[in-house]
């Protein structure tokens, strides 16, 4: 009856204004790396290991992002009293989302968390068939390159796109997240009617 959840034994009320940062902003307030969205690979990697952490073999941008990432940034995330919007993702970690316009090293993206757990995804989707197929030979490069499996590229998405999609937006509400806020669960198979353990 209340507008709060509860979150790892912490009460969090959700009634409040939002805490709203950039990507940037919590990289470097919380793991004390400057990120642009830009960066080469080797940039990237000596601005975390400035910042104290090793990336180890990491040689992707994504991989050395999350290096920091998750080790700094999402405990942090997961100490704060209050619901957070985390916006302005790097460009490199833009899935269908586009660019925004007047920084093109960031996308119109957020995540909302919630006492560490990540609630939402959003994002201003991006309508350019040029681009959104730039993406997709990228990702495989990447994939051959980490001997992953290939997959075709979509060429059914990249038809709907060239005839025309007027600007949208979406998000991504885990709804099982949702259950688990509300009603205190300790862990997401709490609330799931089939763990992965259970499958």
């Amino acid at each position: 009856g209340k507008p709060v959840v509860k979150v790892g034994g912490r009460t969090i009320a959700v009634d409040g204004p939002w805490l709203r940062m950039t990507v940037s902003e919590a990289m470097y307030d919380h793991a004390g790396v400057e990120v642009r969205g830009d960066e080469t690979v080797p940039e990237l990697i000596e601005a975390v290991r400035a910042a104290g952490l090793d990336p180890g073999t990491a040689r992707h941008w994504d991989d050395v992002f999350f290096t920091a990432f998750v080790a700094r940034v999402e405990p942090a995330l997961a100490a704060i009293d209050r619901p957070v919007l985390l916006a302005d993702w790097p460009a490199p970690l833009a899935a269908l989302a586009q660019r925004k316009h007047g920084n093109p090293a960031v996308v119109e993206r957020f995540e909302a968390y919630i006492g560490g757990v990540e609630l939402a995804n959003a994002f201003g989707e991006l309508t350019d068939p040029l681009e959104q197929r730039a993406r997709f030979e990228d990702d495989l490069a990447m994939r051959r390159a980490r001997s992953l499996p290939q997959y075709p590229i979509d060429e059914k998405l990249l038809s709907a796109l060239a005839e025309g999609l007027p600007p949208s937006a979406g998000i991504a509400l885990g709804v099982d997240r949702l259950a688990m806020l509300v009603l205190g669960a300790g862990t997401i198979g709490d609330v799931l009617a089939f763990a992965n353990r259970e499958l």
